[in-house]
């Protein structure tokens, strides 16, 4: 298994997951198709299918434009929302499907948007998780669509069950305004300015944050930290569960400015 990172528009990023005993590839997330085409020449890989976490243009609206590209008209189109462009095939929470040899467990995390989903894949050696717009590094999507109880779900119950050691691979370069923001509800977090020292970095040199892991996202997400009382500023704890100090969290991350 390979995963091919392929950075399109402003800050997204798109996937080539390629199940390497056969050079098969699902592209995951395509908005820009061309970058997408060329990553898979490039890599001598072929596209058997598209795998979309959810319908915003920003990740489905290049994939009747892929079909196009590759000259192929029955590709399959895959994810958990009718809405997706030019959608083929809808699958459901706890749904397998195959990229090559891989088999691709499908979760459903109804948050930021009501289908999205996540992609996750396993072998002998490691795990991926292709987490779209409900995960990202140091952070969270906007819940356009779903709960703070939605997103609690999706980010403890969902990706917080798999393994420590899987690989996260978001949707958008959202690292370092996430962690500056991460930093000032726990300014004395060390793994905190740890990591967004690391990432101003990367940024600095135009390379990329990602991968990270559930592991690390433990450290300094402050999204994945709810759980832990009292350790917030600015956060009300007085009877608050913590989807509902998810979900203040999260307003506060709205309305952040740098």
């Amino acid at each position: 298994m390979k995963v091919i990172v392929v950075p399109i528009l402003s800050d997204n990023y798109s996937y080539l997951l390629v199940d390497e005993t056969t050079n098969k590839a699902a592209a995951i997330d395509c908005a820009e198709p061309n970058k997408v085409v060329e990553a898979a020449k490039q890599h001598n890989v072929e596209i058997t299918s598209i795998l979309s976490t959810h319908h915003h243009w920003d990740h489905a609206g290049g994939n009747k434009q892929m079909k196009e590209l590759l000259n192929n008209h029955s590709l399959p189109v895959i994810g958990g929302d009718d809405r997706i462009e030019s959608i083929t095939q809808k699958v459901n929470n706890n749904e397998t499907i195959k990229v090559g040899a891989l088999n691709v467990k499908v979760f459903s995390s109804p948050a930021h948007t009501t289908g999205h989903v996540l992609y996750y894949v396993e072998d002998e050696k490691e795990r991926n998780l292709f987490t779209g717009d409900t995960l990202f590094i140091g952070g969270c999507g906007r819940l356009f669509e779903g709960d703070p109880t939605q997103m609690y779900d999706a980010l403890y119950r969902v990706i917080g069950q798999l393994p420590e050691d899987t690989k996260l691979w978001v949707g958008h370069e959202y690292t370092v305004n996430n962690l500056l923001f991460a930093k000032s509800l726990e300014p004395d977090n060390q793994d905190i300015n740890q990591m967004l020292e690391w990432s101003k970095q990367q940024r600095t040199n135009n390379l990329p944050t990602i991968p990270s892991t559930i592991a690390k996202e433990r450290t300094f997400n402050p999204f994945m930290r709810v759980h832990l009382n009292g350790i917030f500023n600015g956060i009300d704890y007085s009877s608050s569960s913590p989807q509902q100090i998810l979900g203040q969290i999260r307003k506060l991350k709205d309305n952040f400015k740098i």
